[in-house]
């Protein structure tokens, strides 16, 4: 096996960006945005800023970059960004991923499948602490890279130079400095600042059912995993345990504006709850057991990203959630990680979990006093806890109350298809979101395309920026002037859209996008107590980062579905996949934008482009 730090020592730093690219980058995204009059004034403080302090405080960054060479220029600012956020954290910022269910039907019960998932869990963490896990890498030429005879030949590599092997055959291995966060961990809520909590030397798993907290030693005193007909029986035991759901939740106080949270916390520390407490955040992670089914794809996804309120630990660093019917899925809290070290931790426990079961349908729960090995959790709690609880019960309830989750699947066409006409799928699911919403409100406004940085030293994400002037372009040719145009100058627009995001994903992954680099530039500027710079009081960048169109894609074959709120009171959250024949997307939305609309308007957009990658108008 690959030593999995070998690679992460010497991975590449992610690179300030020049400040007169980003500033190029910034007006190239703020163009089809503004009008004339607008852009011409956008581009102006643009330039004073480029010219004048923005060039002062890029000089200081750079220099700072220079002096943190263990570190990237975006990791500080980038927590704290999360970490002083007040909004509650469900909804706000935690997302889901659902897997898909066991291939063999009958593993798909609740307890098989609660008790294989553990299991894996547990051995993806084992493998991972012990330095063993394969490096995660990003091949751009699978065919080269990714075979057993360049494992081989990395393995000789000294660890320092191993990044650079990798990076002659264009695999790029991934930063994993996340991956430790993911278990034993939780984000603590704290007055102003929330903070990041580990403690690696807990051996227990948290288990919510009903509301009720329950937790249990899974690893023992030597630090082997307990037998999986134990775990077995420790669950079935919780499983068939009929004590009341309690009167009072406590799982609602972790969906609270964070300083109410806070605030709230203290008191349960004050009234006796320190030690109950200290099991929730050290608890290797949470298994959220539901007690219903999933009727469809919508409830599903309600039922990932929020759920009841009561049966969740929104603070942990991930919930991994089975329903009645062993459908599985995973929500997490977004500030200590991304979606990439998830979605690997999620494909290993899937792939795990259904190719090396620990436990069968036939597997008998060993003979145990779970009595003894289950400890029930105790909450004391007073009448501000229980007015507390039941405030935050009612705000989460109107919350999710507001929410909308709709979905389509499209199956005129995917990947394959896409590929084969030499245009870029991801490009093609974008145009179409810019069209439906040009068709929908006849207007284009500000999109953010999340893309990972984890080719560099603790990189995060970057943001693609795909409405443009060429998508806008497109856009009014399909929905205002269809039949002024034929089917080769649609189609030429078409490719010109996908060239250009080509474009702006490459960049945002080499690190070269200009969100993160202006986000730095400001953080900086208030830290060192310097008056916000007018570019940053234009209207015009406030718009550009209240992003109405959302979006986040993955596909994995261990996922079914991802999904998110949206970032805005008057956005769009989509998540969507392009898979090699058909195309899903699920939308999110509050009241005032209709999301059925804007998904018949997508479908609508998709038939359009097809029909003329097919050659019919």
């Amino acid at each position: 096996l690959i030593k999995c730090m070998s690679f992460c020592s010497s991975s590449f730093r992610l690179p300030v960006p020049k400040l007169e690219d980003t500033i190029r980058r910034y007006l190239n995204a703020q163009k089809p945005l503004l009008t004339d009059d607008q852009f011409r004034k956008t581009e102006e403080l643009a330039h004073q800023f480029e010219k004048g302090i923005g060039r002062e405080l890029h000089e200081q960054l750079v220099a700072q970059d220079n002096r943190n060479k263990h570190t990237s220029y975006i990791t500080g600012p980038w927590f704290d960004m999360y970490l002083k956020a007040r909004e509650p954290v469900v909804l706000n910022f935690n997302a889901f991923m659902s897997f898909n269910p066991d291939p063999k039907s009958e593993y798909n019960d609740q307890l098989i499948r609660a008790t294989n998932m553990t299991v894996s869990a547990l051995r993806f963490m084992k493998t991972f602490r012990a330095g063993y896990l394969e490096p995660e890498v990003f091949h751009l030429n699978p065919e080269k890279s990714d075979t057993q005879l360049f494992k081989k030949i990395i393995r000789f590599v000294p660890s320092s130079l191993s990044w650079f092997g990798a990076y002659m055959v264009n695999a790029y291995p991934l930063d994993m400095s996340q991956y430790f966060r993911l278990f034993n961990s939780t984000r603590l809520p704290k007055l102003n600042r929330d903070e990041l909590y580990t403690d690696e030397k807990a051996k227990h798993l948290l288990v919510l059912r009903n509301g009720n907290f329950y937790v249990l030693d899974v690893i023992d005193r030597d630090g082997n995993m307990l037998k999986p007909s134990e775990i077995q029986a420790h669950l079935k035991y919780i499983l068939s345990d009929n004590s009341p759901a309690p009167a009072f939740p406590l799982g609602y106080l972790s969906s609270e504006n964070r300083d109410t949270w806070a605030l709230l916390r203290k008191t349960l520390l004050d009234n006796g709850n320190e030690e109950a407490l200290q099991k929730v955040d050290s608890a290797m992670f949470c298994l959220s057991l539901d007690d219903f089914p999933i009727k469809d794809f919508v409830h599903l996804s309600h039922t990932m990203l929020h759920g009841d309120g009561a049966n969740r630990w929104y603070d942990k660093s991930f919930n991994l959630i089975i329903t009645k019917d062993g459908t599985a899925g995973i929500n997490f809290e977004h500030s200590w990680g991304d979606g990439v070290a998830v979605l690997r931790f999620q494909n290993e426990v899937f792939k795990d979990s259904t190719k090396a079961p620990a436990i069968s349908p036939q597997s008998q729960p060993a003979s145990v006093d779970s009595s003894r090995a289950v400890q029930k959790l105790d909450f004391k709690l007073n009448d501000a806890l229980k007015e507390g609880i039941t405030k935050a019960k009612q705000k989460f309830d109107a919350s999710v109350e507001a929410l909308s989750i709709n979905m389509i699947q499209f199956h005129e066409g995917g990947k394959d298809l896409l590929k084969q006409k030499k245009v870029s799928p991801d490009a093609v699911a974008q145009l179409a979101f810019q069209m439906a919403f040009f068709r929908q409100y006849n207007q284009t406004v500000a999109t953010y395309e999340s893309c990972s940085t984890a080719a560099f030293k603790h990189g995060r994400t970057e943001t693609i920026r795909p409405a443009s002037i060429h998508t806008k372009k497109c856009s009014e040719a399909f929905v205002r002037e269809l039949s002024k145009h034929s089917t080769e100058e649609l189609h030429k627009l078409i490719v010109e859209c996908s060239k250009y995001h080509g474009r702006l994903t490459k960049e945002a992954a080499m690190g070269q996008g200009f969100d993160r680099h202006l986000f730095g530039l400001r953080y900086l500027a208030l830290s060192k107590g310097i008056a916000l710079p007018d570019f940053y009081q234009d209207q015009a960048y406030a718009r550009l980062n209240h992003n109405i169109i959302s979006t986040s894609t993955l596909v994995s074959p261990a996922v079914q579905l991802g999904g998110f709120g949206p970032v805005v009171a008057d956005g769009f959250g989509v998540g969507y996949q392009v898979h090699d024949d058909w195309i899903g997307c699920n939308v999110s939305s509050y009241p005032t934008r209709n999301g059925k609309e804007f998904l018949q308007c997508i479908y609508k957009s998709l038939e359009d482009i097809f029909n003329v990658l097919k050659g019919k108008k």
